[in-house]
């Protein structure tokens, strides 16, 4: 970053501070928002766009080979007239990187004349062709666009210290997509009655990168062909990373496959409380049973502070609803073979003492078991625990992908059209997580992963800048400031340095 950048960034700094810094002061006659005599003007010699962040990204895409491997990969198109494949891919993926939430968004960007140069376009097709194009994907070619992606991915982790690839935990979970929709192929209804569809996601927990999307009819179970893309997950992380961790709910624990996967990784599954699981956590003695003690979900930096009152258990407790809460809870282990499976395995039970209550009154005590079956045997059993605990993060990932990248829309007219969107548009999300790898400063490299996706936008894309075109390239001139914009530049220069494609 040139010594001139730093002087204007530390004198746009103070000025901010300066404004921003506490004041005493005196009882204001009027309004802080003055504004009165506010005009609009045309400025018919520059063109900006607000989204500056989105040439980095674009650079990015390009250093690390990703365009001109979709290129390579897809042939959807007869002819180039006048689009490549990769041009419409990226087409989708950056208009939810300038915050769009659907197709149409992308005519708002097809008729900005400075977003068009910002990424040397003559033109991007707008949102009907997008639409055609996501219907020309077949099954094949959405695989091939994901592997396409991970390639990529890869080139990215590469960048990473050594520590990086010391441990890959790769989580897998099925949520529903819904849809309003009455004539799109492939949908249908969910056990609680939702009509939509069933899409698959496995990811890398460290990363928070999708390694694979599917999609599926919505009364698909959350197990159907998961086994298949699991394979394929290990696959790319094996190779990387030193130990390789799986875990996932009830539905994941696939015993047919527990041995095949015990010589590749680690595991942490649920497993369902049968019968006969929890007729074995009965017969345990107590003193098989440890206590369980949940860690707080923070520590108090400054000093305690009076919790505020419990307004929902206020109201559970006026109305005389059903509640019930946690008393104790403790775990044991044992040696369990599941019956597809040629060895035993650790399981770990959790033992939930509950009392159920009824507005003030107790009406009865209870005990829950739940089961989780691991192959891993140097943790404690509280250990494994909190691990399997743990995956609730994953949650966040698809809540990100859902109603951050707004990936689950399904704009389209039947399920492997909307597989091909869901797939484009959360190449957004990898974007972003591409983008944080490749940040030099270690502290930032961990927030941008962890930050939601809206955040991001308006910390690294939604920056004010003009558009100049110049005989050996294009520049990016902001006009905007954030406290961001010092890493923005320092992790500008890492992707230029970038040497892969």
């Amino acid at each position: 970053m040139k010594k001139s950048y730093n002087k204007i960034l530390a004198v746009r700094k103070r000025k901010i501070a300066r404004r921003l810094k506490r004041k005493n002061w005196t009882d204001q006659s009027k309004p802080m928002f003055k504004g009165y005599n506010i005009r609009y003007e045309i400025d018919g010699r520059h063109e900006g766009i607000a989204s500056g962040g989105i040439g980095a990204i674009h650079l990015m895409a390009k250093k690390l080979g990703f365009v001109k491997d979709i290129d390579n990969v897809l042939h959807l198109l007869s002819r180039h007239t006048p689009y490549h494949e990769s041009d419409h891919v990226l087409n989708i993926a950056y208009n939810v990187i300038a915050g769009g939430t659907r197709l149409e968004d992308i005519e708002l960007q097809r008729q900005n004349e400075a977003w068009l140069d910002a990424l040397g376009a003559d033109i991007i097709p707008g949102p009907t062709t997008a639409g055609d194009f996501l219907r020309r994907f077949s099954e094949d070619d959405i695989i091939e666009l994901m592997e396409a992606a991970n390639r990529a991915r890869k080139k990215a982790w590469k960048r990473q210290p050594e520590s990086f690839f010391k441990k890959a935990i790769i989580n897998m979970d099925g949520t529903l997509a819904e849809t309003t929709g009455k004539c799109k192929k492939g949908m249908d209804i969910s056990y609680n009655g939702i009509w939509g569809y069933h899409p698959l996601i496995i990811s890398l927990a460290k990363t928070r990168e999708p390694l694979y999307l599917i999609n599926r009819p919505g009364n698909a179970p959350s197990h159907l062909d998961s086994a298949k893309w699991i394979d394929k997950s290990l696959n790319l992380v094996t190779d990387a990373f030193e130990e390789v961790w799986m875990r996932g709910d009830t539905d994941f624990s696939l015993t047919a496959h527990f041995d095949k996967w015990d010589k590749r990784c680690k595991f942490v599954f649920g497993m369902d409380a049968s019968p006969k699981l929890v007729s074995i956590a009965d017969s345990l003695s107590n003193r098989r049973w440890k206590p369980l003690f949940r860690k707080p979900k923070y520590e108090v930096q400054t000093k305690n502070r009076r919790r505020p009152d419990n307004v929902k258990e206020q109201i559970v407790k006026e109305r005389g609803y059903k509640n019930i809460k946690t008393t104790s809870e403790h775990v044991a282990e044992f040696d369990y073979r599941p019956g597809k499976c040629k060895k035993a395995y650790r399981m770990i039970v959790l033992r939930k003492n509950i009392t159920v209550e009824k507005g003030e009154m107790a009406l009865f005590d209870d005990i829950r078991y739940f089961f989780y079956i691991a192959n891993e045997w140097s943790m404690t059993p509280h250990e494994i625990v909190y691990f399997a605990n743990d995956r609730c993060d994953h949650e966040n990932d698809i809540e990100q992908l859902k109603n951050g990248v707004n990936a689950m829309r399904m704009p389209v007219n039947d399920l492997i059209s909307n597989w091909a969107y869901m797939v484009i548009a959360a190449l957004a999300w990898s974007l972003k997580a591409w983008y944080g790898l490749l940040t030099p400063d270690k502290m930032l490299r961990r927030q941008i992963i962890r930050m939601e996706f809206k955040r991001f936008i308006n910390s690294f894309i939604n920056i004010p800048c003009l558009i100049i075109k110049k005989g050996r390239g294009i520049v990016y001139r902001f006009v905007g400031y954030n406290s961001y914009m010092k890493d923005f530049f320092k992790t500008f220069e890492m992707i230029r340095a970038l040497k892969f494609e």
